[in-house]
C-alpha cells in the first residue's frame, strides 16, 4: 500500500445489486463508508427483488466479472475482500482465480444461499465449487444457522457444523443465530477447533433485509482498517445491531438497516 492510498483502505466486494437498497453492493457501500473505507464494488449479479421476496437473478459473466475485478486490483490497493451473491459455480471459479494472487489479504465470505423467503440462489454445483474453491482461502465465514447446516449437511449440530467448516480450513466461522428460536440472538464464533466466544444480542421485534450483508461488510472493513480478527467480529456485530435497532420500514416487507445511524442528527441538539 502506498503513503497516499493508506489513510482510506479498499475494499473489494463481489456482491448481486439489489434495486431495493436494502442487501447488496448498496449495503456493503453504506457499511464500509461508516467504518472508513472505500469499497470497490463488482457487480457479479441482476437481481430483481423487494423488501418481500426474491423475484428472481441473473449472474452476469464470469469473465465480466472478471475483468471488473482485474481492472481495480491495477490501479489500488485493496486492503480486503468481501463476497456476497455469486449466482453459478463459473463466478466461483473466477472468483478463486483471483483470490489465490492475493493470499495475505483477508477475505471475508457471506454464503448467500437462500433468500428470506425460501428462495434458492445457490445451486447444489455452486455450493459444491463455494466448498471446495472459496473455504480454504476464507478469513472469516458469515453463515447464519440454516446456512451453516447447508454448508456442512452432515454435521448434527451447530457445534458440529463450525467444526467441520473449520476442517476446510476456514480460519474463523461466525453463526449468527437469528434464525433459532431462542429469546435472544446468540453468535457463535470458532476457531482453532473450538469454540471462542458466544456474543448475544437482544433480540429486536422485527425482521430486517440486508442485515448478513452488513455484517460481513462491517467485518471486512474493520480488518481493512488493521483490527486483529477477533475484535473486527466483535465490533462489527456492535455496529450491526445499531444499524438493526435504528432500521425503517419503506417498503410493504421487512425492515431495512439504517447503516447511516450515526450520520442523524439528534432533535435536542
Amino acid at each position: 500500500m502506498t503513503e497516499q492510498s493508506a489513510p482510506i483502505p479498499v475494499v473489494m466486494v463481489f456482491s448481486g445489486n439489489d434495486p431495493s437498497g436494502g442487501a447488496g453492493i448498496q449495503a456493503d457501500i453504506e457499511s464500509l463508508a461508516s467504518h472508513g473505507c472505500h469499497t470497490a464494488p463488482v457487480v457479479t449479479a441482476l437481481t430483481v427483488q423487494d423488501t418481500q421476496d426474491v423475484l428472481g437473478y441473473v449472474p452476469l459473466d464470469a469473465s465480466l466479472i472478471i475483468e471488473q475485478a482485474r481492472a481495480v486490483l491495477e490501479d489500488m490497493p485493496i486492503a480486503a475482500f468481501k463476497i456476497g451473491l455469486l449466482g453459478s459455480a463459473d463466478v466461483v471459479e473466477g472468483i478463486h482465480s483471483l483470490l489465490v494472487d492475493y493470499p495475505d489479504v483477508p477475505v471475508v465470505l457471506d454464503p448467500v444461499l437462500r433468500a428470506g423467503n425460501g428462495a434458492e440462489l445457490a445451486d447444489p454445483e455452486v455450493l459444491e465449487a463455494m466448498t471446495t474453491l472459496l473455504l480454504p482461502l476464507t478469513t472469516v465465514l458469515t453463515p447464519n444457522s440454516l446456512e451453516a447446516r447447508l454448508l456442512a449437511p452432515e454435521a448434527d449440530s451447530l457445534d458440529a457444523c463450525a467444526m467441520a467448516l473449520l476442517e476446510r480450513e476456514v480460519e474463523f466461522v461466525l453463526i449468527t443465530g437469528t434464525h433459532e428460536n431462542t429469546a435472544e440472538v446468540t453468535n457463535r464464533l470458532y476457531g482453532n477447533h473450538r469454540l471462542l466466544e458466544s456474543f448475544t444480542w437482544t433480540r429486536l421485534p422485527d425482521s430486517y433485509h440486508g442485515s448478513g450483508c452488513t455484517l460481513a461488510s462491517s467485518i471486512a472493513g474493520l480488518l481493512a482498517q488493521g483490527l486483529e480478527p477477533f475484535t473486527a467480529i466483535h465490533e462489527a456485530q456492535e455496529y450491526t445491531w445499531e444499524t438493526l435497532k435504528h432500521g425503517y420500514r419503506l417498503g410493504m416487507g421487512q425492515y431495512l438497516p439504517n447503516r447511516l445511524f450515526w450520520a442523524q442528527v439528534d432533535d435536542e441538539d
